[in-house]
């Protein structure tokens, strides 16, 4: 069999294609770009309809990156992690430094909350291989060693556990 290389789309459906992706969910400007180079004639012609698509506020990467750091904090990832993937998403740092500063959560006790997720309501942080492994689940979500430590201390103190689950 062949692989047959995808039809080309005209200028019309090419927008009609990246504003079906955008209905759906925000889309930073380099996943639109990956998603329709495929479909379309050029890459300047592309180029051309996502700065129209910019220019009408249809996307944005700043608002894109708004909803991606929203998302990822209800889910427990932190920080690091966060700007990470937003980097590799094609979002600028200044865009990226902008919404992780005017983000509200305290990364402390979402490492703290993430951590007690993780380990219900039984556990024991004696053992040097359940820490040394908490240690690790929490660096792979995203958070500095200073987030971690603090949420370890508490853990071990038994402050501030009394959140709701």
């Amino acid at each position: 069999m062949k692989n047959s290389k995808p039809d080309l789309l005209s200028l019309p459906e090419l927008r009609r294609a990246a504003v079906d992706l955008l209905s759906r969910r925000d889309h930073s400007r380099t996943e639109l770009f990956r998603k329709l180079s495929v479909k379309a004639a050029s890459a300047e012609e592309l180029n051309s309809l996502l700065d129209e698509l910019a220019e009408r506020r249809w996307q944005s990467d700043e608002r894109f990156a708004e909803s991606f750091v929203n998302s990822r904090t209800q889910r427990g990832q932190g920080p690091v992690r966060m700007r990470q993937e937003l980097r590799g998403k094609g979002v600028a740092d200044s865009d990226i430094r902008q919404v992780m500063d005017e983000q509200e959560t305290d990364w402390r006790l979402q490492a703290l909350e993430t951590a007690r997720r993780r380990l219900g309501s039984h556990y024991s942080l004696s053992d040097p291989k359940e820490l040394a492994k908490l240690h690790r689940f929490l660096a792979y979500r995203g958070f500095t060693s200073d987030q971690i430590q603090y949420a370890v201390r508490c853990l071990k103190s038994g402050e501030l556990t009394d959140f709701p689950d």
